[in-house]
């Protein structure tokens, strides 16, 4: 067989997807043609696709020393380079190919795809523009260019490109995903909901499709059905590894020998109680005089002894220790129970409504937006300084006080100065440095709020805090638990 005919046996079986008769093929041409430019691209262009990317970017760079500014093989090069994480390479490996041809489509798309890898959203959208200047029904330039407009904060622009994209494909769920998570920031709550209908009707079953439709039920005021989906989510999510630090390890021993043989801590989920209950399930003997605390607080923080009803504290310490709902890992030792995990008992629906029904002097018209729960370990340390994206926090604490060896602390610190409103999630909750730079500079003073179960502290979201030191007993049972809960949006505070 002559070359000519051999080279288009390979790119035949290559372009039905024969990766191993095509690799065998080219280094056949190789062989035979030591110095070829076009079996040596795309047999690099083969272990891209095998996940060989080392070797591919080997291929490929050879291939153009032989026959430089090749477009097509400069936007090859330039995509390995990007999957190997290098992506300033990748950049300028697409702006040589767009510099050989300027209306090369994919060189152009790619090279957006690798300025939002790099937090460039601004310069991404540009290379989408030019995209879609060249072809306006790209669909992929459509989404990514709204995603990239998204992290912008464009949200109106952003919807816009998502609906050209589904006028293209009106079947992918990932586009319907992304356009509900914009409508959810625009607080266009029934159109978010039926956007993520959409997704879950050709993504069944999808963890984190319902996840948000959890959030968006909870954010327009329907708490329980929010929780439903939560729950739902929970049912579907992929349990955690098993390579798990010391601490982890030794919360789930702890925690498989309270449960026994009813469940096993790294299975499926297992909820024990958080039915809602048939009476009240937050005490409302204070309501009037915490109000009254919180209108007179300048720093707007006030705190609440017996916060639930004695039913209400049993039922959630029975769900806290005996529901599998504690899958996230803290490397400073505390473990995190959150809504998709399965920690959106119906009580804690009924907990969140009637914290809204009761102090709405506090609560006002801020809707629910998230909540989790914290298990610590007590030779480690707790949550260090931080704010949360919210308007309004309330932080319960539920085990028993005898538990706790230091009652002057182990409760919660705050700071009477907020968060400035122009720093990120990153730095205000994620940049220890920061806070505490900023708090000494500002001349900020801080309370501290000794530990007692069943008491809450409720407070600006935009305050910094932190855990206090921790001394609490040994034994599953003993570890302090606190329940968290965000309402409203941090810049409506």
């Amino acid at each position: 067989m002559d070359l000519a005919s051999l080279q288009e046996q390979a790119v035949g079986a290559h372009q039905r997807g024969q990766l191993a008769e095509a690799e065998r093929l080219y280094l056949q041409l190789l062989e035979a043609a030591p110095d070829a430019f076009a079996p040596r691209h795309l047999l690099g262009v083969v272990r891209a696709q095998q996940g060989r990317n080392t070797e591919a970017l080997e291929l490929i760079g050879r291939a153009l020393q032989i026959s430089p500014g090749v477009p097509e093989a400069l936007l090859n090069y330039g995509n390995v380079l990007k999957n190997l994480g290098r992506f300033e390479e990748a950049l300028a490996s697409y702006d040589r190919a767009l510099a050989a041809r300027p209306d090369f489509a994919d060189a152009l798309f790619n090279r957006g795809n690798a300025c939002r890898e790099m937090k460039r959203p601004a310069d991404a959208v540009a290379s989408y523009d030019r995209v879609l200047a060249l072809r306006p029904d790209h669909e992929g330039a459509l989404v990514n260019r709204g995603n990239a407009l998204h992290e912008l904060k464009r949200e109106d622009e952003a919807l816009a490109s998502f609906d050209r994209a589904l006028v293209k494909n009106p079947n992918n769920a990932e586009t319907w995903k992304n356009r509900g998570i914009t409508l959810r920031v625009l607080t266009r709550f029934p159109e978010a909901l039926a956007s993520f209908d959409r997704a879950l009707a050709l993504r069944p079953f999808d963890a984190e499709l319902l996840n948000y439709r959890g959030h968006v039920l909870c954010e327009s005021d329907r708490v329980a059905e929010g929780f439903a989906a939560f729950r739902q989510a929970a049912q579907h999510r992929t349990v955690a590894p098993a390579d798990a630090p010391v601490q982890r390890r030794r919360h789930d021993a702890e925690q498989q020998a309270y449960l026994g043989t009813r469940a096993r801590v790294d299975g499926p989920l297992f909820l024990d109680g958080g039915e809602k209950l048939s009476g009240a399930a937050i005490n409302p003997a204070n309501a009037q005089k915490v109000s009254a605390e919180w209108r007179a607080s300048n720093s707007q923080l006030v705190v609440i002894d017996n916060l639930l009803t004695a039913e209400a504290l049993a039922a959630m310490r029975r769900f806290c220790l005996g529901s599998n709902v504690w899958r996230q890992t803290y490397n400073d030792g505390y473990l995190g129970a959150f809504p998709e995990h399965g920690f959106a008992a119906p009580l804690l629906a009924q907990i969140a409504d009637e914290f809204r029904a009761i102090f709405p002097a506090i609560f006002g018209g801020h809707p629910l937006r998230y909540l989790w729960a914290f298990k610590y370990d007590s030779s480690m340390s707790g949550i260090q300084i931080h704010a949360d994206e919210a308007a309004v926090n309330v932080n319960f604490w539920i085990t028993p006080d005898e538990a706790n060896l230091d009652p002057e602390h182990g409760g919660l610190v705050v700071w009477d100065k907020a968060a400035p409103l122009d720093w990120d999630f990153d730095k205000y909750n994620g940049d220890v440095d920061s806070p505490r730079a900023f708090l000494k500079s500002a001349g900020a003073k801080s309370v501290t709020v000794p530990y007692r179960a069943n008491r809450a502290v409720i407070f600006d979201s935009d305050l910094f805090h932190e855990t206090d030191t921790i001394r609490f007993r040994d034994g599953y049972e003993n570890r302090r638990i606190n329940v968290t809960l965000l309402y409203g949006r941090r810049d409506k505070g």
